[in-house]
């Protein structure tokens, strides 16, 4: 290989390890959700990072970097547990949480409840509600997921009344 094509496959390198390196904690965040004992966090981690890199060359720079990192991830994520064939289990709150915030705290706690909530629900539900905690618009959850503007609407509506439900029920 010539220095100018080395050259062009270590920029490209950097630039792809600075996307990872500032989307980091959104990739964590998705895998966390979807995390069960066949699946840890590092297998999904590591998973998505891979199908990151592969589409790398392909990204066209058509939406948001982030609306392309949470698409991959998610779908990542949702594949590798359909591959294990499992059905999803409860996952402990981001370890990161936990030492960052007193186990005493009453936001500690909500934060506690509303992940074992969040768990509890299918895989599209989980990832329209995660990206809305994300503070995605309407419009980036559409474009994520394959939804409409309307349909994202509809089900947040739908997933927040379930979660209510849910938090009465308990």
């Amino acid at each position: 290989m010539d220095t100018i094509g080395t050259l062009h496959n270590k920029d490209v390198e950097k630039e792809f390890l600075a996307i990872i390196q500032t989307y980091e904690r959104v990739i964590y965040k998705v895998c966390y959700l979807y995390t069960t004992p066949n699946a840890t966090l590092n297998d999904l981690y590591q998973e998505v990072v891979l199908n990151i890199w592969k589409a790398y060359p392909k990204f066209r720079n058509e939406c948001k970097v982030s609306t392309w990192i949470y698409r991959i991830a998610l779908n990542t994520c949702i594949s590798f547990i359909r591959k294990e064939k499992r059905t999803l289990e409860f996952v402990t709150l981001n370890p990161e949480v936990n030492t960052i915030m007193d186990e005493t705290d009453p936001i500690h706690e909500m934060l506690k409840q509303l992940y074992h909530l969040i768990n509890q629900l299918g895989q599209l539900d989980k990832s329209i509600i995660l990206l809305y905690l994300e503070e995605k618009s309407y419009e980036e959850i559409a474009e994520i997921t394959g939804l409409t503007t309307t349909n994202v609407a509809t089900k947040l509506n739908r997933i927040k009344n379930k979660l209510k439900k849910m938090k009465t029920e308990e």
